[in-house]
């Protein structure tokens, strides 16, 4: 990754989540009411809900919060109906960006989403304008120092795709969207803890930028983040920890 390290960003992201911690139970209430409404509220059959309630248990949000919703999603209870929408656009230095929304009021979302980007040097661009740019897959990150042979032996036989290996000593193991849960299992019965688990959208390639284009590329994105709307944004931006 141009130089930097993988591990060092991984953490640095993870640390800027953790500041925002206060938006965490909006974006997994969200989760789980979409989740809910389109598999329904059996647990046991629906992957989505299953992940977005891990989520849940990770920012500590209440079970009776959680069943609260999954009633509301699923006609049991009145409630607010959320649709999904997906933005792709450019960052600074031509970095590729997808911002992934939920929203009651699509008009709203768009205009904010795109008063950001004007705002802060990004362009809104099409849809499929960068999407291509990134991998649908579950990924996980585990910390240098890890066992290399524990971990490709746990991915290898859940029906892992691939394992790779950073410079920086981090293993960061890849999956099919539908193989994260079996891998994910594969890994807790080995006794193997990685720091990231999640169905992400992974680019494909990086652009590195520094200095005051990294400045103000994480202020774009911070911009972003921070929108009531949005649930996820993804980029492809090589930035110093």
């Amino acid at each position: 990754m141009a130089g930097h390290s993988k591990w060092a960003n991984i953490q640095h992201r993870k640390g800027r989540q953790d500041e925002k911690r206060g938006k965490a139970w909006t974006r997994v209430i969200r989760e789980i009411m979409v989740a809910a409404r389109q598999g329904g509220g059996d647990v046991s059959a629906n992957p989505r809900l299953r992940l977005a309630i891990d989520k849940a248990k990770a920012v500590n949000l209440p079970a009776d919060t959680v069943k609260r919703n999954i009633d509301k999603a699923t006609g049991n209870l009145e409630g607010v109906n959320y649709e999904e929408i997906r933005y792709e656009g450019y960052g600074i230095g031509g970095a590729a960006i997808i911002v992934d929304c939920m929203t009651d009021n699509r008009v709203r979302t768009v205009a904010e989403v795109r008063h950001a980007f004007s705002k802060y040097g990004g362009n809104l661009g099409t849809d499929g304008s960068v999407a291509f740019q990134f991998k649908h897959c579950g990924q996980f990150v585990f910390a240098p120092g890890t066992s290399e042979d524990k971990v490709m032996e746990a991915a290898l036989e859940a029906g892992a795709d691939d394992v790779l290996t950073g410079e920086d000593g981090s293993i960061e193991v890849l999956s099919a969207p539908g193989a994260f849960e079996a891998v994910k299992a594969a890994f807790a019965a080995a006794g193997l803890a990685p720091e990231i688990a999640e169905v992400t959208m992974r680019a494909e390639n990086t652009v590195a930028l520094e200095g005051d284009e990294a400045e103000r590329m994480q202020k774009l994105l911070d911009v972003i983040e921070d929108l009531d709307d949005v649930q996820d944004v993804y980029h492809n931006a090589d930035l110093p920890a």
